[in-house]
């Protein structure tokens, strides 16, 4: 008894920020509120469901939100445990340059989206402008849809990977030095260290890593609502944007709900099949 009332106060926080508007989300998706009908809740079932699984612009921002999140996400881990690895070590300045390391991170985003958008602007910004310099033809960042996609990824690693080699510097100093020390005593190169010694004591904090992160990235707003609009051509739309144009543009509150969901609902089964994965990979371990 003593044990749940303790946890009461978390319990009821988590109710008020996540439960609640849950259900709240559920039960708007089964409304028909909009401009349209004066705002006034009118109940319509499942037809919001149906307009969203024949939605073909919802597939398309769920494929761009999930490759995004991907490739993010997957570069974000590469160069978060590069970057670890190497303030783990012992140098002079390094503890100066986790310093710098974490500034990308603590930026606001969208101060971050609006200095990689004025970055990459076409004329004006200072890599077109150095290219012009050089005789070259400037290049169209961000108004082309790949090139956008691109910019995008590129910003959001640029912020992110400090998080990551943050986590993952956390879990590198929990690892016994004597280990190293016996690896190498029994022959071990500093290679094999990293996949024998390091990787499998490490693979926890990946995971956690990966959780949080394949959550934000798929949830992923502000970034490209300053950075892109979502543009070219919804090349660069995440289901996030798509709900807020809905909510705000259309005043389509109840489909947007909706979309809400089906994001919340891809979220989770990206969770269950990374940890899914996680425990397989615990067995085989």
């Amino acid at each position: 008894m003593s044990a749940l009332l303790l946890m009461a106060p978390a319990l009821l926080l988590l109710l008020a920020v996540f439960v609640w508007p849950l259900l709240d989300y559920a039960w708007l998706s089964l409304q028909a509120q909009s401009v349209f009908t004066g705002l006034q809740p009118e109940p319509v079932g499942l037809a919001n469901w149906q307009r969203l699984l024949a939605d073909g612009r919802f597939w398309q921002d769920a494929g761009q939100t999930l490759r995004f999140a991907v490739v993010s996400v997957g570069l974000e881990l590469v160069l978060g445990l590069g970057f670890a690895l190497l303030l783990h070590q012992r140098w002079r300045g390094r503890g100066v340059v986790r310093t710098l390391t974490l500034l990308p991170w603590a930026l606001p985003t969208t101060v971050m989206a609006l200095g990689w958008r004025w970055i990459f602007n076409d004329p004006n910004g200072p890599i077109n402008a150095l290219l012009q310099s050089l005789g070259l033809a400037s290049v169209p960042f961000l108004a082309s849809p790949q090139l956008a996609w691109q910019t995008t990824v590129l910003a959001d690693v640029w912020k992110t990977t400090p998080f990551v080699a943050l986590l993952l510097l956390a879990g590198l100093q929990m690892i016994p030095a004597d280990l190293y020390e016996a690896f190498a005593l029994e022959g071990g190169s500093p290679w094999q260290s990293l996949w024998r010694v390091t990787l499998p004591l490490l693979r926890p904090y990946i995971f956690i890593v990966l959780l949080f992160r394949l959550a934000q990235a798929l949830g992923v707003f502000d970034l490209v609502v300053v950075l892109t609009g979502g543009g070219p051509a919804s090349s660069t739309e995440s289901l996030a944007v798509y709900a807020y144009l809905n909510a705000m543009r259309f005043l389509d509150f109840g489909y947007s709900a909706t979309v809400m969901l089906g994001m919340f609902v891809l979220l989770l089964i990206s969770s269950a099949g990374l940890l899914l994965l996680q425990r397989r990979v615990q067995v085989r371990a």
